[in-house]
């Protein structure tokens, strides 16, 4: 919000001259700056009615002895505020950048401390794999599924098979092709059951009886297969014969090598919440790949870097005797994350805002169902609970790169958009329609009569604002001091690689943020009953011998105002650009 130009009139003879005066690139906020006493403005005729109801013309008569006392007396005035602002101003902004450089973010509750020994447990002996492990606890503590797509001998298997062994469930594994029959998934009919006349099936060992299962090219499932298995992922349910039985299944593991063709399949594609590219491992860390395979384990390949909680990262290893989640930790998670963690509107108004974006304005349009906006809601709050923390933050959101999107690609988009929403501060663009608001209220101060309350209004609602332009500067402050970005590094579900990322692309539109916080300067002292008078009478001292029928025709005619000082407010740029114009008049 910036005033890019303000014109200020006066009416002049009967002649119709005019004189305008056009002022640009106006800045900081209740910030007075006078104009040189070198500036000569001529002084323009005013029109007054007289008694018998003409128009007389009348004349300002200034001498130059007058104009340059004025002049002092203002630039007075605006120095000892201006310095007031920059005083105020200067140890806020100390203020603020020192209590960052000491804030710490240390979440550290025991399921925290169980899900960083599993994530380092799941990541030994495996290369460039922390995210799909991350993923993968993720979608197991939400009791949702997982969907791995990328090429052969990627560790898609082996990922699935170690949180079997993880959380101690029972294990499923099948690879399907076009010509898989159902008896594959489900096991084969009874054949006790048909002598009885009854079709059903023997279940044990197979997937209605798993907790952990793997299902390799799972795209490939036919339609016999599918009606099944779409109620089984979904609901939890399996239909044996005439009876329907519950399911334990935690958590499923699809893995393909290309993105599913027809129509028939989008159903089973929307099954999976998370869904993650697999790549091969890459080039530089090829040597490492050749000592692992040798049986050498040096070269830091124990562990992966993990959050400490404290908004550092660290390899580290996994400790002897750590104890790990546990299948309760798996089942109790989501249910606990539901009750004891809060979503707040500005992480909602993320989530709505991204939704509509990929929808309405991303070509091809990005659909996101209903059921998974839904389920990416309770993700974040299992991924906060499971942090330590009682709220969502819009870092979180950053997940939802692999929620979200129909394609592979399409996690970069999502990914863009969040931090364009992160780094874009509706906040702060409230505050600058605030500060319009302010100005119009300030220029109606000075160009009306006094009114007390009118004064106290102002006076609190410019204490507010300040309040607001200073929490606004900490938080920015504490994403940009010190280490930078506490929230951010703390969380256990970003890679690191990913936070160095992140920011990178939010650093420069957050400086400028802070830039703005810091240049916009609302104080109170401005509105102060003594100055906003001295301000808006400051004319008088050049006309003390006004006539008693010139004031009798200007309250009869009260047309639009004239203020011999008429200053400026704005929002953003340099004290420096700010301009106050004063027309000197005289009354005879």
């Amino acid at each position: 919000m910036q005033l890019n130009s303000l014109t200020v009139q006066h009416r002049a003879s009967q002649d119709g001259f005019r004189s305008s005066t056009r002022l640009t690139s106006l800045s900081v906020p209740l910030v007075i700056r006078a104009r040189s006493s070198k500036q000569q403005f001529a002084a323009p005729a005013i029109h007054v009615g007289n008694r018998a109801g003409c128009p007389a013309p009348l004349k300002a008569v200034k001498t130059d002895a007058q104009a340059e006392q004025m002049d002092t007396a203002m630039l007075r005035l605006i120095a000892d505020v201006s310095k007031q602002v920059d005083e105020a101003v200067a140890a806020t902004v100390f203020s603020n950048n020192e209590a960052a450089r000491r804030v710490e973010f240390s979440p550290n509750s025991e399921l925290r401390q169980r899900v960083v020994a599993s994530i380092q447990k799941l990541a030994k002996g495996l290369l460039e794999r922390d995210v799909e492990v991350r993923l993968l606890l993720l979608a197991a503590l939400c009791c949702e599924h997982l969907l791995l797509l990328g090429p052969p001998g990627t560790a898609k298997s082996e990922l699935s098979a170690r949180l079997s062994s993880l959380c101690g469930g029972t294990y499923f594994e099948r690879l399907l092709t076009r010509f898989s029959v159902p008896e594959e998934l489900f096991g084969p009919l009874s054949m006790k059951g048909l002598e009885n006349d009854l079709y059903v099936r023997q279940i044990n060992g197979y997937l209605p009886t798993a907790e952990v299962a793997f299902v390799d090219e799972i795209f490939k499932a036919n339609s016999a297969i599918l009606n099944a298995l779409l109620t089984l992922l979904n609901e939890r349910l399996f239909d044996n014969g005439n009876q329907r039985l519950r399911a334990p299944l935690l958590c499923l593991v699809g893995a393909s090598n290309e993105m599913p063709e027809s129509e028939e399949l989008d159903a089973l594609y929307d099954r999976f919440l998370i869904r993650r590219t697999v790549s091969q491992v890459s080039n530089n860390q090829l040597y490492k790949l050749a000592r692992l395979a040798a049986g050498r384990n040096d070269h830091a390949l124990s562990g992966i870097a993990v959050a400490n909680g404290n908004g550092n990262v660290g390899e580290v290893s996994q400790q002897p005797g750590a104890q790990v989640l546990s299948m309760e930790d798996f089942r109790g998670t989501a249910l606990a994350a539901y009750s004891s963690v809060d979503v707040p509107d500005s992480v909602i108004d993320l989530l709505t805002g991204l939704r509509n974006h990929l929808q309405d304005k991303c070509e091809p349009p990005l659909y996101v169902s209903d059921r998974r906006f839904m389920k990416a809601v309770r993700m974040l709050q299992v991924a906060a609970h499971a942090d330590g923390r009682d709220q969502v933050n819009e870092y979180d959101c950053l997940l939802l790169e692999h929620v979200f999107g129909n394609r592979p690609d399409d996690g970069v988009k999502v990914r863009q958009q969040v931090l364009d929403m992160v780094a874009a501060d509706p906040g702060l663009q409230q505050t600058e329609m605030i500060l319009l608001g302010l100005f119009g209220r300030a220029c109606r101060l000075l160009e009306g009569g006094e009114d007390a309350a009118e004064l106290a209004a102002a006076s609190a609602e410019v204490a507010q604002l300040v309040d607001l332009l200073t929490s606004r500067h900490a938080a920015l402050a504490t994403n940009l001091e010190g280490n930078g970005f506490p929230e951010l590094r703390a969380t256990l579900w970003q890679a690191e690689a990913s936070v160095a990322s992140a920011v990178q692309s939010l650093v420069p539109q957050m400086t400028e943020n802070r830039k703005k916080t810091s240049s916009a300067r609302p104080t109170p002292w401005l509105l102060s009953c003594a100055r906003l008078r001295q301000l808006r009478h400051s004319w008088s001292a050049y006309c003390p011998s006004a006539s008693s029928s010139t004031r009798r025709a200007s309250a009869q005619k009260p047309e639009r105002p004239y203020m011999s000082e008429f200053f400026l407010l704005s929002t953003t740029a340099s004290r420096e650009e700010a301009a106050l114009i004063g027309w000197r008049r005289g009354i005879t």
